[in-house]
């Protein structure tokens, strides 16, 4: 279920980020920026079920809006122009990304409280820790 997702994450831990950006071919100079940067992640949920993940860094901010399993268009953090479709699996957040004839598939899940993400084939692998819930149940009695 998408509940598990909602809330702010805050990355604590990449590895093989690096080699994964040269895989779907992210110049040098983004890679440096990229590496340098410790994204937060906050999923929320709006108007008519369309669902909004948002990652910001000191250098830019990223937020695409998704319905699961139809296709949108979206600008990555790296400029790139992809059709990205996200399918929930297994209680796996797939999305898979096209762009200029290249796909790649970023799967998000939850295990033990941190929220994982593998990109690419199991090539780079970055954990976040969910940090203080973004989005509140405006139906709790207080």
């Amino acid at each position: 279920k998408m509940e598990q997702f909602m809330g702010k994450w805050k990355l604590t831990k990449s590895e093989n980020f690096e080699e994964y950006m040269k895989a779907i071919g992210v110049g040098f100079a983004s890679r440096q920026m990229a590496n340098l940067a410790k994204p937060s992640l906050v999923f929320s949920e709006g108007d008519g079920g369309l669902i909004s993940m948002k990652s910001t860094t000191t250098f830019k901010t990223v937020e695409i809006k998704f319905r699961l399993g139809e296709e949108f268009g979206e600008i990555t953090a790296d400029d790139r122009q992809a059709k990205s479709t996200m399918s929930l699996l297994n209680g796996k957040l797939i999305q898979s990304q096209t762009w200029e004839g290249k796909t790649t598939t970023i799967e998000r899940e939850i295990q033990d409280g941190k929220l994982i993400c593998i990109m690419g084939d199991a090539v780079s692998l970055r954990t976040s820790l969910l940090g203080h819930p973004a989005v509140t149940n405006t139906n709790e009695k207080k």
